[in-house]
Parts: C-alpha cells; structure tokens; sequence
C-alpha cells in the first residue's frame, strides 16, 4: 500500500500544469519526510512553469519546487563585490516589504542580487533568475539585467503569488525599446512624466524620449534663450528630477530639438529669421537655414539642453521642411537654391542645403558626446550631399515628401528606429486619418521589421533595426486630458514592449494578455 501511494503522488506531480505550487499541494508533514529510508509518501511538486510577466520571460527551465514568495525573515541582499547593486536591491526590499540587509550572504527566504556569471548569453540586459533552496538569486552582466530580473521577480508575485521554481534565462530583441511624449505642443507636468518612467522601467523599456521644441511651444527653461520658452514649461530642476529618476530606472532620457521645421515657438521670439518664398509669404515654423544666425541660435540651443541631458543620444528632427514639401523647392525659395549652389556646386539644390544642415546639427551634438537621431523624412536620395550615414534614422512614415521605402536607408548600411505612424502613433484629436490604438494590432500583427505600412522589410536587415518607440503626439492638445493620454496609451505600450522583448509569436491571446496586464 505504501508502496503504491508514492506512485500516486508522483503521477499527480508531473501533470500539474499551474505556475509555482503552493507548499499546501504537500500532503505529509515535514517529520514524515525525514524519516528516510522510511517508504513513507515524500514531499512533491508539480513541474514548474513560466511566470506569467509583460514582456513574457524569453526562457524558463522547469523544476520542482515550491518556488519562492516572501516570507517574515526574507531580504534582498547584494552579493559580495556587487555593491553597485545598492539602488536595485532597495527598490525591490521597498516594493516587496521586506529588508534591505546590503552585502551580505543569502540566507534561505532571500532574493541575492549579483553581477557576472554571463546573464542570458552575456548580452547587454540580459539576465539569469534562479529559484531553488527557497531563495532567489538574479545575476546579469550589468546591472539593467539585474534591474530587469527584478521586474521579473515583482510580476510573478503580482501574476501567480509566486515566484516559479527553475531557472529564467531572459534578454531583450532590440536594444532600443521606448515611449517619445510630445511635449512641445501640449504640457505635460513633471509628475506625469515621473509616472510614465516608472510604468517603463517594469515593462523594461529603455528609452524615453522628449519632443519638447514646435510650433506651438518650447516647454523646458533655457539660459541661453529664455526669451523662446513658453510660460507652461518644464523647469532644469523639474527635467533632472526626471532624468535622475529615468537613469536609476535604467531609462536613457532623449531630447528632441526639431529643426529646420517646428520650429514656431523659437520664431516668434527671432521673427526675422523665418522663411519666406519668392513672393515674401511665411511658411509656419520654417527657418531660413541661408542665414549663419538661423545655425548660430539653433546650436546655441543644442549645446544647452546636451549639457541638461547626459544620456547617449539626442534628436535633431529633420522632418517635414515646408521648403522641400512643394512642387518646385528651387523655384519657391530661390534664395535657398542660390545658397546651395554657393556652397556645394552649380548642380546642388535646396535639399542638399537640408542635407547639410542636417549634417551640420549632427557634428554639434556629436562633438558635445551625443549619438545624432533624425527623421527619416529628413534623408534624401540623388542629391550632390549625402546625410551622415553614423545618424540614426527614426523611420516614421512613408507619406511625406522626401519619404522613402524603409530598404532604401537598410540597404545603405543605415542604423534604423521603427517608430511606424501605421501602428505606433497616438495622435490627439485624431486627425489626418490617424485612430487611437488600442495595442491590439500591434501585439497581433506588427513587428520591428514592419517599418512602414503593414510590411515587413527582408530578415536580412533585421540587425540593423535596433528597436521601436511609441509616439505620442498632440496635434490637438487639448482633445484629451494627459489623464486620458496615459490610460490611452496604457495597453499599447505594454504591446509593443512584448514585441521588442520577445521576437517569438505571443503565447498568450489578446484577451488573455489584456487580462494579464490588468493583473500587473
């Protein structure tokens, strides 16, 4: 009889088919466990499955176990020679209510933080989690792994109350993985934006960025021209405030300063620096970029904000130029085409004089330490000046002038960013066409290789794509409260935070994902 029982109880521990078993799924006490070689009944676990997590986990190793959940006498401790972790492992003790106990060894109960032992592969941000012995242990080669295996650790806990026995070996796809808020032409106030840093920081996005000079504003305070920023603005301690919460989170903040376009707010205080066709009409939020000051204040601007900014990268814009969105550029400015012609040769034309702008706004951020992103629109084929081919292409949209198909910049050796406006723009008011997204296509249907329209470019280019943001932008702010922008853009953001994570087809369906992320 005693005999037959530990057969029962091993077939019924290997069809489980939940999460971490409770330690209530064993039916004999701990005495008669120890009482080896008795034939008495053991104590058993189902196998072990995958937390259910936004992004899914990459890997999970079953094993049996109870997995782990806090317990009176857990902490989260720093391994030996992870010191660096300090930040990570307070936030977790704080999020999970239990100690903080610093350097110390683990004892049963305790989540460790460490740095080495590879990660998933060894990658940037990746990370291996393993639950055994009733504890924890995450290591990673830096320490955004780290951070995002406690992520990892904070949703299963939220999902399925525990922590799954096994081992977690996780990574990003995309390296670039993020939100851009449209700043400029509606405020959005400090703690809105402090909101949004942290509900990335646990879908582990990377990257936030901050369109915050248009036509109709320029929110951040400026030294060197106060006299261009709008009276709702951000201050410097409100955005380093931001930045330092944003670089603790493992979030790189960048800024955009759009320019030869979108640039109103900056014209209204330097009127005589607007663009004029040949019959003396203003093109809204064009600058004369003929003119040495339009290039003197403009980087004036940029050195500025690269200083507020210390992360990786900054945004020079590039798109939508109203000078070469008409039939005949040479003809409506021909002070431009005259200009071009001046500096780069009888065959230059008013596009190469934007090239060279845009090169030229380039070096400036790039000699003040910064990786230079622009438009795609802002690139052009066939001219007589070539755009830097070390910026990066923030491909948006293939309706514009200048727009060209995503393998054209692939095939030139091109770094892209898919910021696709067919799936990843969320547009007040809706105008042009444009409809809130609900996420539901996005998780469904598009991926980072799907940069324009509903098609996907050649595999081949695939590691050159290095990831995707969503974009908010406020065409017609005042369409919705920044309360409504951020539940609106709530599940869109966790869909495309799943498809730059995880590269495989979804494992959960929408309505079952929908659930999940209501749950986190």
């Amino acid at each position: 009889m005693a005999f037959a029982l530990v057969l029962g109880l091993g077939g019924c521990g290997g069809g489980g088919d939940g999460g971490a078993a409770s330690p209530g799924a064993a039916t004999d006490s701990p005495r008669a466990a120890d009482a080896s070689p008795s034939p008495s009944p053991t104590r058993t676990y189902p196998l072990s499955t995958a937390p259910r997590t936004i992004p899914a986990v990459r890997e999970h190793v079953p094993a049996r176990g109870p997995g782990w959940r806090p317990g009176a006498g857990s902490g989260v401790v720093v391994a030996r020679g992870s010191g660096v972790l300090a930040d990570e492992a307070r936030l977790l003790a704080r999020e999970l209510g239990i100690a903080n106990r610093g350097e110390a060894s683990a004892r049963p109960g305790d989540v460790e933080l460490a740095l080495g032992g590879g990660g998933a592969s060894g990658t940037p941000e990746s990370y291996t989690l393993t639950t055994r012995d009733g504890r924890v242990r995450i290591t990673a080669p830096d320490e955004a792994g780290v951070f995002y295996g406690t992520r990892t650790v904070k949703q299963a806990l939220r999902s399925g109350g525990a922590v799954p026995e096994g081992v977690i070996r996780d990574r990003p796809d995309r390296p670039q993985r993020g939100l851009m808020v449209d700043v400029a032409r509606k405020h959005f106030t400090a703690a809105w934006l402090e909101a949004r840093v942290r509900e990335m920081a646990d879908l582990k996005l990377n990257q936030l960025g901050l369109h915050f000079s248009d036509d109709q504003g320029f929110r951040i305070e400026s030294d060197s021209h106060p006299e261009v920023v709008s009276r709702q603005h951000l201050t410097k301690a409100e955005v380093r405030r931001i930045v330092a919460l944003a670089s603790s989170l493992h979030i790189t903040v960048i800024p955009e300063i759009d320019s030869p376009g979108h640039l109103g707010a900056v014209l209204a205080a330097h009127p005589s620096l607007r663009l004029r066709n040949a019959q003396g009409a203003v093109r809204r939020g064009a600058i004369d970029i003929a003119r040495p000051e339009s290039a003197r204040i403009v980087d004036e601007l940029l050195r500025e904000y690269a200083q507020l900014f210390p992360g990786r990268y900054f945004h020079v814009g590039a798109d939508e130029y109203q000078a070469l969105m008409v039939a005949n550029p040479e003809a409506s400015y021909p002070a431009l085409a005259a200009e071009a012609r001046r500096r780069h040769g009888s065959g230059a034309r008013v596009q190469d004089l934007a090239t060279s702008w845009l090169n030229e706004r380039a070096a400036v951020v790039r000699a003040a330490g910064k990786q230079p992103k622009a438009w795609n629109d802002g690139f052009f084929r066939g001219g007589v000046v070539d755009a830097d081919e070390r910026v990066e292409v923030e491909y948006w949209t293939g309706r514009e002038i200048g727009a060209r198909p995503p393998a054209e910049y692939l095939s030139e050796g091109r770094k892209v960013v898919n910021v696709n406006d067919r799936y990843l723009y969320y547009v007040l008011g809706e105008p042009n066409q444009f409809t809130y997204p609900t996420g539901r296509e996005i998780y469904a249907s598009w991926t980072p290789l799907v940069l324009r329209g509903t098609q996907a470019v050649p595999a081949r280019y695939s590691g050159q794509i290095l990831g995707a943001r969503f974009a908010v932008w406020c065409d017609l702010a005042g369409s919705q409260t920044q309360d409504q922008v951020a539940a609106g853009i709530r599940m869109p953001l966790r869909a495309l935070a799943q498809k730059v994570w995880d590269p495989r087809e979804p494992a959960l369906s929408w309505s079952e994902f929908s659930t999940l992320a209501g749950r986190l």
